[in-house]
């Protein structure tokens, strides 16, 4: 199977890095992992990524603020950042959306919703190169 793509998983937990590491190389993504958002900067700084999936609750950079620095940065505003979160109130999907959040995901992750979203923000991210 063919690389569909190169993913960074950003979460404090390795349980749940684990599930979606897992999930998403079965559909045939390279998948990265960080552990912190400041990890995170770091490869999005230095390996081209087609998608970032962070979770929002995370000591030291939070996911509202590794959103941020991501869309600041030139090298990396290009790249979707989807937010996952078992935070479903419309208060942290504004923050996320005015931190530059492309897309959002609950916990407990589905595995179809998680496949289509992230189907959706590579594909943008591969037009993005095309034009």
């Amino acid at each position: 199977m063919s690389c569909k793509g190169r993913i960074l998983v950003v979460d404090d937990e390795p349980r749940n890095i684990l599930l979606l590491s897992t999930h998403l190389s079965r559909l045939g993504y390279e998948v990265l992992e960080a552990t912190s958002g400041e990890q995170a900067l770091e490869f999005a700084r230095g390996v081209h990524l087609d998608a970032i999936l962070s979770d929002i609750m995370m000591p030291g950079i939070d996911g509202f603020e590794l959103t941020r620095r991501l869309k600041a940065d030139p090298l990396a505003a290009g790249v979707p950042v989807v937010l996952i979160t078992a935070l479903d109130d419309v208060e942290h999907r504004t923050r996320g959306v005015e931190a530059g959040a492309d897309d959002f995901l609950g916990r407990p992750v589905s595995h179809a919703e998680l496949e289509l979203r992230v189907r959706a923000q590579v594909r943008l991210r591969q037009l993005q190169y095309e034009l």
